[in-house]
């Protein structure tokens, strides 16, 4: 997919670039594939600010994409790449051999009219969906799961891409975008492929607005706050504090590791992202 520029008939337009979504379906999403989504605020069940500045935001159906893959050795065919509002990465509506619908996230690679497949018998291409175990060492998957059956968690947003390294036993090394090196288990399943939509990350939003309609409310800055909202604020004139940057509840803010030691998921860590 390219990049689309639009002639400046606005400040904001002069800078604003969109990904061209030309190739893909503009018709309405599967009926049976979509269910509403109600904006949370970032509160919780309480009503409490769990994560700060989120709210409002355009309306969107959630598209309930098919991250398990556990419908094996049953031939699909892509019949159409849709966007979607709920991710960086776009969609790709399939069909089985038995007339079932899903979506899959769409790998770099894929069009409409290609044959996908699940399991043991699927090929080595991108889109197909193996375990582990059955992926030849050293190649580009993506949508991996932590636990067998337990559905993708890792590697899912658009551009990303995980190498796998090597096996042993039952568990094999795989090399996640971050550069972490962790074991997962040699039936854990994944997808063959880099996640599509490379070029989200040169686009430019363009204006201040745009944000808002993702979902995500103005930033503000501890230094401009008062004393009494936040640790760094106060001081006369422009004044960043003197102190080491830190969270409104005085947790250090650059370089202090924050994962918890006593993690049981340490042991499967090879290598941190950080060295």
């Amino acid at each position: 997919m390219a990049i689309k520029s639009y002639n400046p008939t606005t400040p904001s337009r002069r800078h604003m670039t969109v990904v061209d979504n030309s190739v893909l379906d503009s018709s309405a999403p599967v009926k049976s594939l979509i269910k509403g989504k109600k904006s949370t605020g970032g509160r919780n069940n309480q009503g409490r600010i769990t994560t700060r500045f989120r709210g409002a935001g355009n309306k969107r159906r959630y598209r309930m994409v098919d991250f398990v893959r556990s419908k094996e050795n049953v031939p699909a065919t892509v019949v159409a790449l849709e966007y979607d509002p709920n991710r960086t990465a776009n969609i790709a509506q399939i069909v089985y051999a038995d007339g079932e619908k899903a979506y899959i996230l769409a790998p770099v690679g894929l069009k409409v009219g290609d044959k996908v497949m699940n399991g043991s018998k699927a090929d080595i291409k991108p889109g197909n969906c193996l375990r582990i175990k059955d992926i030849p060492v050293g190649l580009e998957i993506c949508c991996i799961e932590l636990q067998p059956g337990g559905g993708a968690k890792l590697v899912r947003s658009a551009g990303q891409v995980a190498t796998l390294r090597g096996k042993e036993d039952t568990y094999a090394q795989v090399k996640l975008p971050s550069g972490e090196v962790r074991l997962i288990h040699v039936n854990c399943r994944a997808t063959i492929g880099q996640i599509g939509n490379l070029d989200l990350m040169n686009t430019k939003l363009g204006k201040a607005g745009k944000k808002r309609y993702l979902g995500f409310r103005p930033h503000v800055r501890g230094v401009v706050m008062n004393p009494v909202d936040h640790p760094m604020g106060g001081g006369e004139g422009r004044s960043s504090g003197g102190g080491h940057p830190v969270s409104p509840w005085g947790q250090l803010a650059k370089g202090k590791r924050t994962r918890n030691p006593k993690k049981t998921s340490k042991n499967f860590i090879v290598e941190r992202r950080k060295k």
